[in-house]
């Protein structure tokens, strides 16, 4: 059977998350102490315990969701759950290639928190938001954004999670303007992200420079069985890629989770697991394939559910 691990985004934490699976896997524990000894923050605290407005910070967001999602693939890890391919949507890209062995634990967890450092700390000083938009063409949402874009306002498409659902991201008040202008252009529902920064945009420039540095003493593995999806184009990884390269125009460039679902289709994926906080990846998957056999693990209950399916 092909099976494929999805990691999740930024958006997907909850205070608690993690907490019942640490309490009861050794293996998960493992994960939240050496990301801790790593990071040098106490990530078991800030994702059991928060607070709200720490956990929701960049900086701290990308590390707890990634930790959080590592502990649980530790976990199928142990029961010989694997996957053929694996993909995740921004930050969870990393938790894909660590799955994979492209990147190790402790490098994965060094960099995540450089990423969300910079991410969270390096932007302009405007205000910027995020929203989702649902029901309508992606194309469509790109004549908005530039049609508001003519009058200097800053807004562009960042996500493109499905068919159906993209995000968008800019200035607070072009941000607003399109909300308004694509429920009129028919779009189903249009809703304002716990996101801040202007994240998959140019704006995010200085920090692409900064993370750039990061990586320049990363060793990459490119002999993986695993094959990894990117977030960028939506195709392979292969080893004639230059994977500093990638992560690194990854900060500025536009999601396509899009073309990661096509890709996985086309792949004949038969089980998609979402791997982490949240259900929003599942949630896409079936959006574009009402038959697509998918599974969330994001807590105790569901972690024990699907290892009593797959025994």
């Amino acid at each position: 059977m092909k099976r494929a691990f999805l990691f999740p985004g930024q958006g997907a934490q909850a205070v608690g998350m993690g907490k019942d699976i640490y309490e009861k896997y050794d293996e998960a524990k493992k994960v939240y102490d050496e990301a801790s000894k790593i990071s040098g923050i106490d990530v078991k605290k800030l994702c059991f315990e928060g607070p709200e407005e720490e956990l929701n910070k960049t900086e701290n967001t990308q590390i707890a969701i990634l930790t959080t999602s590592l502990a649980i693939l530790e976990v199928l890890k142990s029961r010989k759950i694997e996957a053929d391919i694996a993909t995740g949507l921004s930050l969870g890209e990393y938790g894909a290639l660590i799955y994979a062995g492209i990147i190790s634990f402790e490098d994965g967890i060094k960099l995540i928190q450089k990423r969300g450092y910079y991410m969270g700390n390096m932007l302009p000083d405007e205000k910027f938001s995020m929203a989702a938009v649902i029901g309508l063409d992606s194309q469509k949402i790109e004549e908005v954004c530039k049609e508001i874009s003519k009058d200097n306002k800053f807004i562009v498409v960042a996500n493109y999670n499905c068919s159906i659902q993209t995000a968008i991201s800019g200035e607070e008040e072009a941000i607003n303007e399109a909300m308004e202008k694509l429920k009129e252009a028919g779009a189903k529902r249009v809703i304002k992200l716990n996101t801040s920064g202007p994240f998959h945009t140019i704006k995010l420039e200085k920090a692409k420079e900064a993370y750039a540095k990061e990586l320049e003493n990363i060793k990459f593995n490119k002999n993986s069985k695993v094959k990894v999806i990117k977030n960028i184009d939506g195709t392979y990884y292969d080893e004639n890629d230059n994977i500093k390269e990638i992560l690194t125009n990854h900060i500025i460039s536009p999601v396509r989770f899009d073309k990661a679902i096509q890709l996985m289709e086309k792949e004949k994926v038969e089980e998609y697991v979402e791997i982490g906080p949240g259900r929003a990846l599942a949630g896409f998957v079936k959006k574009e394939n009402r038959e697509a056999k998918t599974f969330n693990i994001n807590n105790l209950e569901s972690l024990e559910k699907y290892l009593e399916e797959h025994k």
